[in-house]
């Protein structure tokens, strides 16, 4: 249970320029077996800003035709030069088909991110839940963490072989849970994994994933008596529902 006589984590937005950028694949990799991770370069990206970990841009696909498709998905890693995005494969997702069909000197157009969403507050321990969705914030979100904080993880994956290892100065503990990608929308082994833990005083806990799950995620925090201050709750996709998400999912 939160202490409620702390005052809450706030929020601060911060707006970027919105414009679309011309970029090009530098490299592909299979980083996991339902994992494509794509390294982008281009001059566009000189002034590139993403100031948080579960900002969200557009890949921007069949730009030149006349019904082009756009997908969300984080900045894993950025700088000046170099972007790189992870992307979930899974059967029938157009970015997914991008993904594994790209090859070094194929162009792609990305717009975004239009803002980021920073938190800060007197946050003791970080609790980050989310999907294979999720994984690309939360993984980056480990990474820049500064040393000795205290982070778990609860990341639901396929198997073994999809888990990640995270670079990181963070006090880092990671908790991999493993369904086939059909269930990714039952909520009831993440719901198992936070009744085995006690969250310590000041837990900030964020949430993305398939938006029943992550609601259901939310509610039973709420339940366990976790003021609703201190969770941030996404639905990244929504099932059976092409392109659809629940970015601020509340009461």
């Amino acid at each position: 249970m939160t202490d409620q006589t702390i005052d809450a984590p706030r929020i601060l937005r911060t707006r970027h320029e919105l414009r679309r950028r011309n970029l090009t694949v530098a490299a592909t990799e299979r980083l996991t077996p339902h994992m494509i991770r794509l390294t982008l370069t281009g001059a566009d990206l000189h002034d590139f800003a993403s100031t948080a970990p579960d900002d969200h841009m557009k890949l921007i696909l069949n730009a030149d035709s006349d019904a082009p498709q756009m997908r969300d998905y984080t900045p894993r890693r950025y700088s000046t030069s170099e972007l790189v995005v992870d992307v979930v494969d899974h059967p029938g997702g157009p970015a997914a088909d991008w993904a594994r069909a790209a090859a070094v000197g194929d162009a792609i157009i990305i717009g975004g991110p239009r803002g980021s969403q920073q938190i800060e507050g007197d946050i003791a321990h970080w609790l980050l839940i989310g999907d294979e969705t999720a994984l690309p914030a939360i993984g980056r979100w480990i990474e820049e963490m500064p040393a000795a904080t205290r982070v778990t993880s609860i990341v639901g994956v396929p198997d073994a072989a999809d888990e990640q290892t995270v670079t990181t100065a963070a006090d880092w503990t990671a908790h991999w849970l493993h369904r086939p990608l059909e269930q990714a929308t039952d909520p009831a082994s993440y719901l198992a994994a936070l009744d085995a833990m006690s969250l310590p005083p000041r837990t900030f806990v964020w949430v993305a994933a398939e938006a029943m799950v992550a609601r259901a995620i939310r509610t039973h925090l709420l339940d366990k008596g976790h003021d609703k201050q201190w969770i941030k709750a996404s639905g990244y996709w929504v099932a059976g529902q092409a392109d659809a998400s629940d970015k601020g999912i509340e009461d």
